[in-house]
């Protein structure tokens, strides 16, 4: 039988309830309340990510996030911080699974990187886009606050150049990992809210750059979903979020991912 995953596509959303949503997701497949899914979404307002062990520190700007308009949420996930933007310059992806679901190892962190990576490159290869992953991490270099700065195993790039940043959480044999799909980039706010990043723009790429013209949300998402289910043999279904991953996303927007606490993290 073709196993049968959710397809998410949800409107933007500000970062506590984007990153609550995820987490409902997480925890209740963990719980077996929730079937896997592969969700698409957008950030509104332009949000900056960051790590979940990440120090909230001179790396990114306050100030400047305040002054633009630019909203500040902790991820569930590890990683460096990312600027997100709405809709018309990115592609946020989540996939939601347990061990079982992708046929891989509970701890084996590189399997269901590869396994998402494989579905990502052949979506975006049908866009026009000639992406590779990278297969390991390049040098002991200390890592950097900014996301796309870095690059890691199963990264996604274009001519060396990093296109999708993506981080993974796991509890118990259920994983959450989120990535970031540059559409395109509004530079001089990137510059703005990363003041001590030298040049954002030497070590990452948009798919705009790539194709000559900035694709659709739309367009991409749908390339994205026909690559997981011709490369996993799945078959994602369109629904929404249940009246408990609505209550419980509810909750953990009041209780952790809106508070203070929660956005200062380690000290």
């Amino acid at each position: 039988m073709t196993p049968t995953w959710r397809l998410l596509v949800t409107e933007p959303c500000d970062g506590a309830t984007n990153m609550a949503v995820d987490e409902a997701l997480w925890r209740g497949r963990r719980a077996g309340a929730s079937p896997p899914t592969v969700r698409f979404f957008a950030w509104a307002p332009p949000t900056v990510s960051l790590g979940y062990g990440q120090s909230l520190d001179r790396h990114v700007d306050v100030e400047a996030c305040r002054r633009l308009g630019v909203g500040l949420v902790r991820r569930p996930t590890g990683g460096s911080a990312i600027y997100h933007d709405g809709p018309e310059r990115e592609l946020t992806y989540s996939v939601v699974a347990a061990a079982e679901d992708i046929g891989g190892g509970a701890r084996d962190l590189l399997y269901s990187y590869q396994w998402i990576g494989r579905a990502l490159v052949a979506g975006l290869r049908t866009l026009g886009a000639p992406v590779e992953m990278v297969g390991v991490g390049r040098g002991d270099a200390p890592v950097p606050a900014f996301c796309f700065a870095r690059t890691g195993s199963c990264e996604i790039e274009l001519g060396g150049k990093k296109v999708v940043g993506s981080a993974q959480r796991r509890y118990g044999r259920a994983f959450l990992q989120h990535g970031s799909i540059l559409l395109s980039i509004d530079e001089a706010r990137l510059g703005e809210v990363f003041p001590t990043t030298r040049d954002p723009l030497a070590t990452l790429t948009t798919l705009e750059a790539a194709l000559g013209h900035r694709p659709k949300f739309d367009d991409v998402a749908a390339a994205l979903a026909h690559a997981f289910e011709r490369e996993h043999g799945l078959r994602l279904r369109a629904d929404g979020l249940t009246a408990d991953e609505t209550a419980h996303a509810a909750r953990l927007v009041e209780e952790k991912y809106a508070t203070a606490e929660w956005l200062a993290g380690p000290v």
